[in-house]
């Protein structure tokens, strides 16, 4: 019998669903800067966002079955994406512009949690030498 060989090599893509995509889009795009691609007719409404090479948000306008759930405050308590940044300090800055609302990590890495219009939790670190 042969024994096949495989690893896991990385994250293509993770997705969030949500209920109004124009809001969506509007946070994911002119909030943080990620840039759409292509998406096929997947039969509901969608749209796929680059994060970086050969990784992907996408988001699907569905029915949540958990829109009744009580989420914790913090993010980073909650089911979240990790994205790795440069210039959180900038983010930080962008997001309070916006008004956007936001908590540091409680890891004491150099990371900051929100959530988008539809209550999905980002955490957002700058990875550093120390972390």
């Amino acid at each position: 019998m042969k024994v096949v060989m495989f690893r896991i090599m990385q994250i293509h893509h993770a997705s969030f669903l949500v209920a109004d995509l124009d809001r969506a889009e509007q946070f994911y795009i002119r909030t943080l800067g990620l840039k759409k691609v292509i998406r096929p007719d997947l039969g509901y409404p969608g749209l796929w966002l680059q994060i970086h090479q050969a990784q992907q948000l996408h988001l699907m306008q569905l029915p949540n079955p958990d829109a009744d759930r009580l989420a914790p405050q913090h993010g980073g308590r909650d089911r979240h994406i990790a994205l790795h940044v440069e210039g959180l300090d900038e983010l930080a800055q962008r997001l309070d512009t916006l008004g956007w609302d936001y908590s540091s990590s409680r890891s004491g890495r150099k990371a900051l949690f929100c959530r988008d219009p539809d209550g999905n939790a980002l955490e957002f670190i700058q990875i550093t030498d120390t972390n």
